[in-house]
């Protein structure tokens, strides 16, 4: 090798763990192994323009080794890519020495862990091993589904390549086994995973856990796989890179043997260059070993540096930008509507009437499971909204999910083509989350469902899915213990609690089909926030509007559903499947001249968001009587009962039992409710 390509190698190394070393925490042993590596990547494979990382056609490469983010930074900067703001490119370095001094510091644009929208050229927020590979694999998919609905003879728009660092955490974690078993099924040949084999961990050598044969596994899963036996082979490297894109049928992992810590005289191979700074005496040992002057001050870089990766990656990325915008400008004037499409993902906007065939469901006392009228409403805005795609965990018959007509998102040898809009994600909840951040990441509205007891598989990439700010929508039903004869390991009860407690996550739990279709209206328009759905497997009354209010006021997470007139005596507060019950109890305290009134609280989130008066207008804080019903957990609606409010919820799992005789045993009933809210209305007088 020249001496100016290993000069920005070892500048890689030198600014990675220095910045490791500045901060007196980090993981410098990694970025110090994968520095040649990265150097192949970014200055000979990726098709990337630094002055332009929104560029729509670039390549994706993903850190999911989040902990060597070092190697990322010290990387986006030597490369020269500009900042983002506000969405927009400007002409500004993302990173500066001064930034990479600032490493794990607070108000730092580079923290521990790469984050996704603080640090322009991160393609995603990675750490918790195995997520930023089943974020690649939802990219993957979405290269794939842009190509096939936007491309046409002529206009190849969408041919771009995913490539991800992962390591042998992240090839412990069940996530990147999920994640890879479903590229492997779906031929994701635009998706190549660098394996960095260095066989160490927190714990010292693999050996203590990890001792089998990835290669074939991947082989197994329907992978193609090389192997490279020294980490500092560029060459073969690039020639490994080359054979992986020649390969468009499947995807392609290279596994790559190297030395964690590498040119560290004592700690090089060893655990103690993974998770902590090297030392004074390391770092001057290892710069010994790069050949690199003695006298030079720390963040050092080298003249030439800079120039040669702008004369490589630069270059090659602003002539490709070019001619792909040339071309699209082009596209533009033969398919104007395809391309204002394309416009509408790139600006994260919803085209014009994406909500006109949002139903209305009339009144009906045996009414619709919400998993089902959600399922019209899904379609009806499926329909307009040409860019959301998703699936379930094998689950789409029960989940209601199913695009009709939208074909099924599978290579053509099972029977479906890359332009379906329906995932097939099987039984990997967890695979199943990552890949939808990793499609929203691209910019199509991604959703995914399954049951909402199987949420706790999902529990990493609903909180990253939030961290991003990605509008991933997830579809949870079998919402409660009217899941009847399950049984306690399918009934949920803790997790609406979890996931109102996860910041940046709309939450809604409709109570009837109109208030289903009120939330879709409400959450598609949501661009930076993910939202759940919680839904029910049983039949719910679909409320007389004409009797009671709108379901217009689920926009505000919480409204009055039936009042009395005047100051109420009790309120009765509900969500989901309850509110239909305590809707029976008011009624009946209303014959018996008791003033009450009914709150449908569908979002804690939601109603949390509103002016302190609007929220006093529905729980006024003189009524003192209070009773809140849900079938889950009490934990958090003591917010609105206050101490001595009642809370008719869930105190113990549930049982194996038809769902009728599950709503006596557990209190469930008008009865109960009727009389916890007497109670109340004596206290309210």
């Amino acid at each position: 090798m020249s001496t100016l390509p290993q000069l920005a190698i070892n500048t890689i190394r030198t600014l990675s763990m220095e910045g490791v070393e500045r901060a007196n925490s980090g993981h410098p042993g990694t970025a110090m192994a994968l520095a040649p590596a990265m150097y192949a990547v970014w200055q000979h494979d990726l098709k990337y323009d630094p002055a332009d990382p929104c560029w729509p056609a670039r390549d994706r490469f993903v850190l999911s080794v989040g902990h060597a983010s070092m190697l990322l930074y010290s990387t986006l900067f030597l490369t020269g890519v500009k900042d983002i703001r506000d969405g927009k490119v400007v002409d500004a370095p993302s990173l500066t020495v001064e930034d990479l001094s600032q490493f794990r510091q607070l108000n730092s644009k580079t923290p521990g862990h790469p984050e996704y929208r603080f640090t322009a050229g991160v393609e995603t927020t990675t750490g918790p091993l195995g997520q930023g590979c089943g974020n690649s694999v939802g990219m993957a998919i979405a290269q794939k589904w842009m190509s096939a609905r936007y491309d046409r003879p002529g206009f190849k728009l969408f041919d771009y390549h995913v490539t991800v660092f992962c390591g042998d955490g992240d090839m412990m974690e069940g996530v990147a086994s999920e994640a890879a078993s479903t590229a492997g099924h779906l031929a994701l040949g635009n998706l190549t995973w660098i394996y960095d084999s260095n066989q160490i961990s927190i714990e010292g050598s693999t050996d203590l856990a990890f001792t089998e044969n990835v290669g074939k596994r991947f082989e197994a899963y329907g992978w193609h796989v090389q192997t490279l036996t020294d980490g500092n082979d560029v060459d073969a490297i690039l020639a490994a890179l080359k054979a992986a894109r020649a390969v468009t049928d499947r995807p392609s992992m290279i596994v790559l043997k190297t030395v964690i810590g590498y040119g560290a005289p004592k700690k090089a191979g060893t655990a103690s260059a993974h998770g902590e700074p090297l030392g004074a005496e390391e770092i001057k040992g290892a710069k010994a070993a790069y050949g690199w002057p003695e006298d030079v001050p720390d963040f050092y870089v080298p003249d030439g540096v800079k120039e040669h990766f702008a004369e490589g990656l630069g270059k090659r990325g602003a002539e490709a930008n070019a001619e792909w915008r040339e071309l699209f400008s082009a596209y533009r004037e033969a398919h104007p509507d395809l391309a204002a499409e394309i416009d509408c993902i790139i600006e994260h906007r919803l085209p014009e009437g994406w909500d006109k065939d949002i139903p209305t469901f009339e009144a009906d006392a045996k009414g619709v499971a919400s998993r089902a009228s959600s399922g019209q409403v899904l379609n009806a805005v499926a329909k307009n909204l040409p860019w959301m795609i998703g699936g379930s965990a094998d689950l789409t018959p029960s989940t209601k999910t199913d695009i009709k007509g939208g074909g099924s998102f599978q290579p053509e040898k099972w029977n479906g083509s890359y332009g379906g809009r329906n995932i097939h994600f099987g039984v990997r909840e967890h695979a199943m989350g990552s890949i939808c951040n990793g499609i929203a990441l691209s910019g199509i509205r991604a959703y995914g469902s399954g049951f909402l007891i199987f949420s706790d598989y999902m529990k990493a990439p609903i909180r990253l899915s939030a961290i991003m700010e990605l509008p991933v929508l997830y579809i949870f039903t079998h919402d409660s213990i009217g899941v009847g004869e399950d049984g306690p390991t399918h009934q949920p009860i803790e997790q609406l609690a979890q996931l109102r407690a996860t910041p940046g996550i709309m939450t809604i739990r409709p109570s009837d089909a109109n208030e289903v279709a009120e939330a879709w209206r409400t959450l598609i328009p949501m661009t930076h926030k993910p939202a759940v759905l919680a839904l029910s497997r049983q039949n719910l009354p679909t409320i007389d509007r004409t009797k009671y209010a709108s379901a217009s006021g689920l926009a505000k997470g919480g409204y009055v559903l039936a009042s009395c007139e005047g100051k109420p005596d009790v309120i009765l507060i509900a969500s989901g499947s309850e509110v239909s019950l305590v809707v029976a109890a008011y009624e009946k305290l209303t014959e018996e001249g008791i003033k009450a009134r009914v709150v449908s609280m569908p979002s804690f989130d939601l109603f949390e968001e509103q002016s302190q008066e609007y929220r006093d207008s529905v729980l006024p804080p003189d009524v003192i009587g209070r009773v809140a019903v849900e079938q889950a957990a009490a934990f958090g609606w003591d917010r609105y009962v206050g101490l001595g409010g009642a809370i008719i919820a869930m105190n113990t799992f549930g049982a194996s039992a038809p769902a009728s005789a599950l709503l006596t045993k557990f209190g469930f009933t008008p009865e109960a409710v009727y009389d916890a809210a007497k109670r109340q209305a004596l206290r309210g007088k």
